[in-house]
């Protein structure tokens, strides 16, 4: 056997529901240009879940089905009230909560296709309304309840600010979601394979996903790029900044990526989100800095910008807590998750790799009075 790390290079399953291949990245062979500029996140899901895009009605069902599913027990909601909201992660509140919803959940054990189906509304439909209730009760507002006449960004975005969000803002953060939805073997996705593999329930394999997308080297890169571009503060800084933090060997958060060798597909339609929206709210620094980062990176190191770089800028501009950045890139990615939980069911076999051992070997036992 040979040891390969972080199973770079490793084939570990075959999957239906997304694909990079020379650096183009597809949802069930739809082209994430075409999706981004054209599809709402509605339609993404339907897609990921169905492996084809809804027809009209087939659409207004999901939505319906969503919509009847958002809200959340108050028991649960109680129970956020408890928590240490204003000292712990978002992601770890939405860990625990998610594993909550599974013990409120009366079919979270019915391993049924139909059962998951049910349960795969309820996940879908209710992180959102958990990320939003908890960004809210530890700023001391009330959660506000989701409303049936909203598209799921703007669903959101209203449950998160109490306010009906503009049409560019639902537009830039419904092409988050879409972005964000499936990545291929990531990380995350990867863990919620191998907890439902065991046959273990989907609330067990999301939460295990959550677990995984909490890191920095994952879903947190985006709320550690808001840091960044906050300690540089200015535009006449970043070059400044950037040639210390190379000279001290730091890691520049939201550049690079494992699987893409010419630059992350997914960035060049968040870019352009963040420069709509910066120029909006008249903040266009944070646009600006962002390019004048990623052009001098890519000079010194060759390094070109992932998804998470911009959107950093795109929620700072719609107003969002930093540390909600990772929450929201989950509330996007249960739909890919789910998708590859009903593919792993469908076909399952325990995943178990092994190792290469490089401990001792043949170490003889001594008794602890002889040691």
């Amino acid at each position: 056997m040979t040891a390969t790390r972080g199973l770079e290079g490793v084939v570990a399953t075959t999957s239906s529901v997304s694909s990079i291949i020379d650096d183009v990245l597809t949802y069930r062979g739809y082209s994430i240009d075409d999706l981004a500029d054209f599809a709402t996140f509605e339609e993404v899901v339907y897609l990921l879940w169905n492996e084809k895009l809804p027809n009209e009605q087939e659409l207004a069902q999901l939505k319906k089905e969503l919509a009847a599913a958002s809200a959340v027990s108050d028991d649960l909601l109680n129970h956020l009230k408890s928590l240490p909201l204003k000292n712990v992660h978002p992601m770890a509140i939405l860990r625990t909560a998610v594993s909550m919803l599974g013990m409120y959940d009366a079919e979270a054990e019915d391993m049924t296709k139909e059962g998951n189906m049910r349960k795969a509304i309820r996940l879908q439909a209710q992180m959102s309304t958990v990320v939003t209730a908890f960004a809210r009760i530890r700023d001391g507002k009330d959660p506000v309840a989701p409303r049936t006449d909203l598209s799921f960004a703007a669903n959101f975005l209203y449950m998160l600010t109490g306010e009906e969000p503009k049409e560019v803002a639902v537009e830039a953060f419904n092409k988050a979601l879409v972005l964000h939805a499936d990545h291929e073997l990531n990380a995350s996705t990867f863990t919620a394979r191998v907890a439902v593999a065991t046959l273990s329930d989907m609330y067990s394999g999301v939460t295990a996903a959550i677990s995984a997308l909490k890191g920095p080297l994952h879903g947190g890169a985006n709320e550690q790029v808001m840091k960044m571009l906050s300690e540089i503060k200015e535009e006449d800084q970043v070059e400044s900044y950037l040639q210390k933090a190379l000279e001290q060997k730091q890691k520049i958060m939201g550049f690079g990526h494992r699987v893409y060798k010419n630059g992350d597909p997914r960035a060049k339609h968040l870019r352009e989100m963040s420069k709509q929206l910066t120029k909006m709210t008249g903040e266009e620094k944070w646009y600006n800095m962002s390019v004048k980062l990623a052009e001098l990176l890519g000079k010194e190191k060759g390094l070109l910008p992932n998804v998470d770089f911009y959107s950093a800028s795109v929620y700072h501009s719609l107003d969002i807590p930093h540390d909600i950045f990772t929450p929201i890139f989950a509330v996007s990615r249960v739909s890919g998750w789910i998708a590859h939980i009903l593919e792993q069911y469908d076909n399952n076999r325990l995943i178990r790799p092994r190792a290469d051992y490089t401990g001792p070997a043949m170490q003889k036992y001594i008794p602890v009075t002889e040691r």
